[in-house]
């Protein structure tokens, strides 16, 4: 037998006397279970020795229990996305983790909830197979079911109490008897019924004082009991989404209410204050956004002087005036007259209070560093014809709106100032230079609301000789070409005596008074002589070239029995 096959047989022999270990299917499985855990034990301890050389925090998400309504505050979608995992929540701070914690977007986000929660941020670094683990807890989040937005109140039952109201004195006694649930209704159906912009629902020491805004002024319809408030402060909050648990801190919320032909946002704004919380719930409604162009209430010269400006396919106009003047409202319908199927107008706002067919409207979000400076930037690279930026605030909004009227745009604004000429001297306080305002500019208008008589009480008033000589020197100084109707020495007013239609208030809507301030060749020439021209001279010089001044435009309006004396005076004045 050769040498090879007597090694052979001998190996053979060796390896059956060796004792065999047989492996069961539990032992193989407990196996491969020691390795795998071997092996994320390696990739933990390499994540946290990568967590040291970065200098950041470290976290074995596997080794802590996570909230669900804390994992909630970063919904599942940018979970997986951004692999970010939020696992800790206190009043101070909040703890996040992620796999790449130094990623632009991950600091973005968490600036995002720093500014949302008014919080600390702390990042964790994790390992991919710590964040898996977590992902798979947001399965165990309560599934929300999909609802209607809004709140729908039938039209019944908005008609059953708006036909129940016929006074305040009415309402303030059926607010007393009424449920928890209809206190809401009632509130809105009367809102609605007295053509309110505000409802304020305010605590105070003793009471809560129901008021509501009509016609610009404020006016207190009844008070409730401070026992029920908690519950109605909540049922508000529910509705508009709010967090109920949360009174010391501001809270914005909406909802909408839905009618068969039309639709109320309602915006809520809760405050806190001494003796609770103040609500204040905005209505706006869709059938106002409507307002023509024709219906704002311009006299004849300057209605065709504004006419003639908005049709020029460049420049800037503005609206001025203090808060709550209609300033909104006259760029809203500015845009309806130019809104035409071959124009593209984008507008700029904070907030969007009505939503425009055929416009494109941006709204600005601070969170998210969208502001009118970036928004502007984005507009002009989306090729519009028309630019409306909601308000201008500061210098680098105003260059680039100057410089877009000035690059073939028509842009239209508002700025906060008490006078149509004090729109220059406030552009020049920016810092903004005179020789690239004075040719962008094409109108500016100078604007407060004033209440209108109510036509169903109207009657004639007898003004005092002090009063209406200082009328007839306001009238004496209107423009030579301006076609003045009336006889001085034979001038009648009116007001509204009260009555049921408008509850005893004696007006009952409001109108604008106007002053149209047109660019001319002699302005544009002493903004670039002055810059530090003053309101004065910039009026004058205005007035000398056709302006017809708010006060004049008031009392043209009181002429026409529009509005009242007092209230022309009190809004200009």
């Amino acid at each position: 037998m050769s040498s090879f096959l007597i090694s052979n047989l001998l190996n053979k022999k060796e390896e059956a006397l060796k004792p065999k270990v047989v492996l069961n299917n539990n032992a193989e499985e407990k196996l491969e279970k020691k390795i795998q855990e071997m092996d994320l034990i390696k990739k933990e301890e390499g994540t946290q020795k990568k967590a040291q050389k970065l200098n950041l925090n470290y976290i074995n998400l596997k080794k802590i229990t996570i909230n669900l309504e804390t994992l909630a505050l970063i919904d599942k979608e940018q979970a997986k996305k951004f692999k970010i995992i939020c696992f800790l929540k206190t009043q101070k701070e909040i703890k996040i983790a992620s796999v790449n914690p130094l990623t632009p977007d991950i600091l973005r986000l968490t600036s995002q909830l720093e500014k949302k929660y008014r919080c600390e941020i702390t990042t964790y670094l994790i390992s991919e197979e710590s964040f898996q683990f977590t992902l798979k807890q947001y399965d165990y989040l309560p599934k929300i079911k999909e609802t209607k937005k809004g709140v729908e109140i039938t039209e019944e039952n908005l008609i059953k109490f708006q036909e129940e109201f016929n006074n305040f004195e009415n309402f303030k006694e059926k607010l007393k008897y009424a449920s928890l649930t209809d206190v809401i209704i009632m509130l809105i159906a009367f809102g609605i019924k007295s053509e309110s912009s505000d409802i304020h629902i305010e605590a105070e020491e003793e009471d809560v004082k129901i008021r509501f805004r009509i016609d610009g002024i404020l006016y207190t319809i009844a008070s409730l009991d401070r026992s029920i408030w908690p519950k109605i402060i909540s049922r508000i909050k529910l509705i508009a989404s709010l967090k109920i648990n949360i009174i010391d801190q501001p809270q914005d919320g909406r909802f909408t209410i839905y009618l068969s032909n039309d639709r109320i946002d309602v915006r809520i704004s809760c405050l806190p204050t001494a003796f609770g919380e103040s609500i204040v719930m905005r209505l706006l409604r869709s059938s106002k956004v409507g307002l023509s162009f024709e219906d704002l209430g311009l006299c004849n010269l300057a209605f065709n002087q504004l006419k003639k400006e908005i049709k020029r396919p460049n420049g800037m106009i503005l609206t001025t005036g203090p808060t709550g003047s209609g300033k909104t409202t006259t760029l809203y319908a500015i845009l309806n007259k130019l809104n035409k199927p071959n124009v593209k107008i984008i507008t700029l706002e904070d907030p969007i209070e009505y939503k425009l067919k055929g416009i494109n409207q941006s709204q600005i979000d601070l969170n998210k560093n969208y502001t009118f400076v970036t928004g502007l930037r984005a507009i002009l690279r989306q090729d519009p014809d028309i630019v409306m930026v909601g308000e201008i605030r500061d210098l680098e909004t105003a260059e680039i709106a100057i410089n877009a009227s000035l690059t073939g745009h028509l842009v239209i604004s508002t700025l906060h100032t008490n006078s149509a000429a004090a729109t220059i001297s406030r552009f020049l306080a920016m810092n903004v230079k005179s020789f690239l305002l004075a040719p962008s500019l094409n109108a500016i208008i100078g604007q407060r609301l004033v209440r209108k008589i109510c036509p169903f009480c109207k009657e004639e008033k007898k003004i005092l000789n002090e009063t209406l000589e200082k009328i007839k020197k306001i009238l004496q100084k209107l423009p030579k070409n301006y076609n003045f109707q009336y006889d001085l020495n034979n001038l009648k007013f009116y007001k509204g005596k009260g009555c049921e239609k408008c509850n005893q208030l004696k007006y009952k809507g409001r109108i604008g008074i106007y002053e149209i301030l047109l660019m001319s060749s002699k302005i544009r020439e002493s903004i670039l002589k002055d810059e530090e021209i003053s309101d004065e001279k910039i009026k004058n010089l205005a007035i000398k070239e056709g302006m017809i001044t708010m006060v004049q435009d008031g009392i043209l309006k009181a002429l026409d029995g529009i509005t009242s004396v007092e209230e022309v005076f009190r809004v200009t004045e």
